[in-house]
């Protein structure tokens, strides 16, 4: 495949609200790279809320939305894994039974990439001329990591980050917990595995937890904050940034 000259960037509901820094890192990385980014102004939510809390004929006319809105991208390309997850492995579940809006998904799947494994396995970019201080621990999101099997890709970037020494939490890994809706109605299973998750990063005796999936950095923040733990978070796309 030819490295694009373009891209388009979905930006993401959490992204938006919450962490706008995220999208801007993530366009600055981008044009480092040589790639033009383009944001298209129509963008809204890809439907994954209300797909995941079993409310799919709510998150079909906003999928169908977003099928219409990039359309025309040349690539798509975001900052948060479980979106990529949602396009690329759920609309196609979604859609199953429209054979028209089915086709129109499955050729926007094939063009869509979480940030980490567009810059290595389609740009081929390993080293961003990122520096960054500290120890610190990655954290595998599940959508990324289970669903896209993105796993690899974050770590070479990281591994090429001048002055950060990255370390890996015991075990296999573990999910924070968040699953979107999961933490609110399994709110006693999404806390204790909030606790153990957070008991592994303070295990690996870092100052920082990095990570691409904003909900996760939610998640872990409020915890944190709660156990009065003073531990930074930091997307992917800021720390690759600096």
């Amino acid at each position: 495949m030819t490295p694009p000259k373009e891209a388009a960037l979905f930006v993401s509901c959490l992204v938006d609200a919450f962490f706008p820094g995220v999208a801007e890192a993530t366009a600055q990385l981008l044009e480092w790279a040589g790639v033009r980014v383009i944001v298209p102004a129509g963008q809204t939510c890809c439907g994954q809320p209300p797909y995941n809390a079993g409310f799919w004929a709510e998150a079909r006319p906003i999928a169908r939305h977003f099928l219409d809105v990039f359309a025309d991208a040349p690539v798509i390309v975001t900052p948060t894994g479980s979106c990529a997850a949602m396009v690329r492995a759920e609309y196609a579940h979604l859609f199953a039974d429209e054979p028209q809006l089915l086709a129109q998904a499955q050729a926007i799947a094939a063009k869509t990439y979480a940030l980490s494994e567009f810059l290595v396995d389609v740009l081929g970019v390993v080293d961003v001329g990122a520096e960054w201080h500290g120890r610190a621990v990655w954290h595998d999101a599940c959508h990324l990591s289970r669903t896209l099997g993105v796993k690899e890709q974050p770590r070479t970037l990281l591994a090429n980050v001048r002055g950060l020494e990255l370390v890996e939490m015991e075990g296999e890994p573990w999910c924070c917990g968040f699953g979107g809706a999961f933490a609110v109605k399994q709110s006693a299973i999404s806390g204790a595995m909030l606790n153990e998750k957070i008991r592994r990063i303070e295990a690996a005796g870092v100052t920082a937890v990095i990570s691409s999936d904003t909900g996760c950095l939610l998640h872990l923040a409020g915890g944190l904050q709660r156990q009065g733990k003073a531990i930074e978070l930091i997307h992917l796309a800021q720390l690759l940034a600096h």
